[in-house]
């Protein structure tokens, strides 16, 4: 079955707790949230407090996406925080095996995110390294953004290389889904939290990828 990740970045930020309780009901796979810094993207977002802070709410997995220059100096607050899985972006630093290694060691799962018009290469030098691999289709740092379908020509290169997890983010509706059918997870965000009641959306998303299994 396909795993859902809704995005915090769309959610309500005056209301995390109920949001959270909220996704827990909708049979969520985890939590996704979107941290920027304003450098590599343009937008500010969530810090380690705001992730800590709502970590006593759930038992939902807590996957946390840096979307950071020098992602080394925020990895040690954000496994503080109570991050279960830390996704750097192989643009962001040039010492990516470090990188994971250091997550590695502290018994959490390590992911490295694409952004669309990134190789994918670096993951031969990463083996045994990678538990996730976040492709992005969108450019980072906004939501409800249109999907771009070229990033899943990667799929194919990424199965050859690694046996991560591999996950699509940006611009996950019930139209693009179809296309994502290679992917084993998705993160969704507008889809998602524009919804009264979030299960409606999440069972819609894999149900429309279970269909298009069969296409």
């Amino acid at each position: 079955m396909l795993k859902v990740y809704p995005s915090m970045l769309s959610s309500d930020f005056a209301n995390l707790r109920d949001e959270i309780r909220a996704l827990e009901l909708a049979q969520a796979d985890a939590v996704h949230w979107d941290v920027m810094d304003g450098s590599f993207v343009d937008a500010i977002t969530f810090g380690a407090q705001v992730i800590a802070a709502c970590r006593s709410l759930t038992n939902l997995r807590f996957d946390v996406h840096l979307m950071v220059n020098n992602p080394a100096k925020h990895i040690p607050a954000m496994l503080k925080a109570g991050a279960d899985t830390i996704i750097v972006h192989a643009e962001s630093d040039p010492h990516l095996h470090k990188l994971l290694t250091s997550i590695k060691e502290q018994g959490k799962n390590a992911g490295v995110a694409f952004n669309p018009a990134t190789s994918v290469d670096c993951l031969q030098y990463l083996e045994g390294l990678v538990d996730f691999v976040l492709l992005m289709t969108v450019n980072p740092g906004a939501s409800a953004q249109a999907f771009i379908p070229s990033p899943l020509n990667k799929i194919t290169q990424i199965r050859a290389l690694t046996n991560a997890e591999i996950c699509l983010d940006g611009g996950i509706n019930d139209n693009s889904i179809a296309l994502c059918r290679a992917a084993d997870s998705v993160v969704s965000g507008s889809f998602i939290f524009r919804h009264n009641d979030y299960a409606i959306p999440i069972k819609q998303l894999r149900t429309l990828w279970e269909n298009a299994q069969c296409a």
